[in-house]
């Protein structure tokens, strides 16, 4: 892909609270150096943030109703058309941030199928270094999006150290790499007819109507009252 093709989607998720979020610094951190490795490849990119924090009332509503409110629908669409994600969260008492889990409690499960993601995490102790992978690792193989290996983390003693800026990099690196290569569009792409999708969903081709029901099945006719 060339300067002048459709850009790389890069949309980075944070559920930081604070002002400033250090939740949201991770992920900007994280962002520049991906645009910077997808530029240096060649590709133009483009970036959008979704914050969680403003929008929170909305997503426990949404919660509470099962419709997703105006704004929180269009958080999801901007998912649904990312090539590539950035998704930060802070840890509170061992676990994720809850409000990053009901954000993504809203999402199709289908919509993020083989979808390139890097996996952030911030805390007041290193002790949490292990939530990244222990708990965001597992929410994003449900959706079956393909996590970089490397994960990220960073405390209050993290952010000066050139570990830190080394794992930036090198997970920077890994989504990169499986953006360019295309990997996730074809695992899509080749597996799509055997995922179980969302009606009407926001995915990509996950689109259905009445017109795709199998009103004959034996359940259908249950549901008319026929035997």
């Amino acid at each position: 892909m060339s300067l002048g093709e459709t850009p790389v989607h890069l949309v980075t998720v944070s559920a930081g609270t604070s002002e400033p979020s250090t939740t949201r610094m991770l992920a900007d951190r994280a962002a520049h150096a991906v645009v910077t490795r997808l530029r240096e490849s060649g590709r133009n990119v483009t970036t959008r943030t979704i914050e969680i924090a403003p929008i929170a009332a909305e997503v426990a509503q949404s919660l509470v109703s099962g419709l997703p409110g105006d704004t929180v629908q269009t958080a999801i669409e901007q998912l649904a058309d990312a090539d590539a994600l950035i998704v930060s969260t802070p840890v509170y008492k061992a676990g994720i941030s809850g409000l990053f889990k009901s954000f993504f409690d809203l999402v199709d499960n289908d919509l993020l199928i083989a979808r390139p993601v890097l996996l952030a995490a911030t805390a007041g102790s290193p002790r949490h270094a292990m939530v990244a992978d222990d708990h965001l690792r597992p929410l994003f193989a449900f959706l079956r999006a393909i996590p970089a290996p490397t994960s990220l983390f960073a405390a209050p003693e993290d952010w000066s150290s050139g570990e830190t800026t080394a794992r930036i990099d090198r997970a920077a690196r890994e989504l990169v790499a499986l953006v360019v290569s295309g990997v996730g569009r074809h695992i899509a792409g080749a597996g799509w007819h055997g995922y179980q999708h969302t009606f009407g969903g926001n995915a990509t081709r996950a689109q259905r109507t009445a017109g795709d029901i199998d009103l004959d099945t034996d359940l259908m006719r249950l549901a008319r009252g026929e035997r």
